[in-house]
């Protein structure tokens, strides 16, 4: 365990099950319009921005007449909204963030949402508290797989790439990881659970599968 010296968590369907509330609104939509959205094709900007897949495009690409965004995007958020009402974190991450403060781990959150969508979540879960900052899409040029948000994760924990553990749920994130030169743990949501995620340093069910000294060990 001496050798690792922080965590850096992502925060949408690692932290909190964000992941396929998002994907099914999305789907929603599309049905609304006679359309399907493909998991495997949404998949593409999980831990990314539209720049992978944009589902704007594309059902603009498919649909004839003109969408009605305004009013699509406006249900789209009440749809989240309502499935994230009272959700708890996700098994296992408390107890992994308590362990790292027992241990003098030092934590950080890197995520390529915004941070008016993941600090305010943060506190609602009251998991603020166990996290020295927070490293979000406005802090940076480019979200992941672009390695930006982890390194100034890792700058601003004060530690080398080799001494920090990123937990991660998608594949843009464990390639960001691993261009950043930083171990990955992964811990795919619903969306993700179908993907490969080679290079990896350890993939888990859950965060409960193994208290944080088995983790580090394992490493």
């Amino acid at each position: 365990m001496s050798q690792i010296r922080a965590l850096i968590f992502d925060f949408d369907g690692l932290i909190l099950e964000t992941e396929m509330p998002v994907f099914e609104a999305w789907r929603e939509c599309y049905k609304s319009h006679g359309h399907d959205l493909e998991l495997v094709k949404y998949a593409a900007c999980v831990g990314s921005d539209t720049t992978c897949f944009d589902p704007i495009t594309d059902l603009e690409k498919r649909h004839s007449s003109e969408v009605d965004w305004e009013y699509w995007n406006q249900q789209r958020r009440e749809y989240i909204q309502k499935k994230l009402h009272n959700r708890p974190s996700l098994p296992g991450v408390e107890k992994r963030l308590i362990e790292a403060r027992d241990a003098a781990l030092l934590c950080a959150v890197a995520s390529s949402s915004p941070r008016s969508w993941v600090e305010p979540l943060l506190d609602k879960l009251n998991l603020s508290k166990h996290f020295v900052s927070t490293h979000c899409l406005d802090d940076v040029a480019k979200p992941k797989p672009d390695p930006e948000l982890f390194e100034s994760a890792a700058s601003a924990l004060g530690v080398k790439p080799q001494e920090a553990v990123v937990f991660e749920d998608s594949l843009n994130g464990l390639n960001a990881a691993l261009k950043a030169g930083m171990h990955c743990v992964v811990i795919p949501s619903p969306v993700t659970k179908h993907l490969e995620f080679t290079g990896a340093s350890m993939r888990l069910e859950t965060l409960e599968d193994l208290s944080l000294e088995e983790i580090l060990e394992r490493l």
